[in-house]
């Protein structure tokens, strides 16, 4: 018998993890640590590229800006332009690097739209490729992962910096 193993997951389905810090904000309180620890593969002047601690798919990453807002409306106008470049260096990287036939690129604005953390925008990008949404994933409520986190970190951190 084969199998999967995602010990990261274990924290999110028993929400032995809180979501965010008592008091903070994840998307604020990220940028002050290590970059490796939280994930941030690039820093920008108004925003960072972090990967997702529970990815989609490989790859799975997400640009947030570092001001605290809860809507796109709300985002000064250089912080949203920066946020689409880095959407658009962001797509080619993740082509470069993972070769997927297609990428979701898309935010969730407010709890009842989706949003884990309602309070701070943030904006997916997610690697696809065909039939990465299987049985496992849509009886077994399962996704596989193929690399580690911290592979996914060392492949997209070389190519930031590469670019």
């Amino acid at each position: 018998m084969d199998r999967l193993w995602s010990p990261w997951r274990y924290r999110y389905v028993t929400k032995s993890e809180p979501a965010a810090p008592k008091g903070g904000c994840i998307f604020c309180d990220k940028p002050l640590g290590d970059d490796r620890e939280n994930l941030i593969v690039y820093r920008g002047r108004h925003n960072y590229v972090l990967l997702n601690l529970y990815p989609y798919t490989n790859g799975h990453v997400m640009i947030a800006p570092y001001a605290h807002v809860d809507s796109l409306a709300a985002l000064d106008g250089a912080a949203a332009q920066e946020m689409m470049a880095l959407a658009q260096r962001t797509e080619s990287i993740l082509r470069s690097v993972y070769s997927p036939g297609g990428i979701n690129i898309g935010m969730n604005l407010g709890e009842c739209a989706g949003a884990g953390v309602a309070g701070h925008i943030h904006l997916h990008l997610v690697p696809r490729w065909p039939g990465d949404a299987n049985f496992m994933t849509i009886t077994g409520e399962t996704r596989v992962l193929i690399e580690e986190l911290s592979v996914t970190w060392e492949k997209l951190t070389a190519a930031f910096s590469a670019s």
